[in-house]
């Protein structure tokens, strides 16, 4: 079984930064996509970015120029550094992972989430 647990976030300022983790733990064959998603009161989970096996990376508009999406394939972990951060990106951020596991069962699991609060 292969699970995801987060750890950064918290309390920043506007302009601020804050990073994020991700440890894949499990019975890991591959992780062939690597994603933070995030949600806001209200609002739909949204993708935030995104990092492939090969290192293709997508970002949201909103947060090009500002997070940098990273993957350490080695210790399984992922990262989000966020830069310039605004108020808009106060949400709940969910790391989540697609790939498959030592059986070759495939697996799609997302971690617990972990909150980030831009306040004024």
């Amino acid at each position: 079984q292969v699970q995801l647990v987060e750890s950064g976030g918290g309390l920043v300022q506007p302009g601020g930064s804050v990073g994020l983790s991700c440890v894949v733990s499990g019975s890991i064959f591959s992780i062939d996509v690597l994603d933070w998603y995030r949600q806001a009161p209200g609002k739909e989970r949204e993708l935030v970015a995104r990092i492939t096996s090969d290192h293709r990376i997508y970002y949201e508009d909103s947060v090009k120029g500002r997070f940098t999406i990273s993957r350490d394939n080695a210790q399984n972990l992922a990262y989000l550094q966020m830069n310039s951060l605004k108020p808009e990106d106060t949400a709940v951020y969910y790391c989540h992972a697609v790939g498959y596991s030592n059986d070759r069962r495939s697996y799609d699991v997302w971690g617990q989430g972990t909150q980030v609060t831009v306040f004024e």
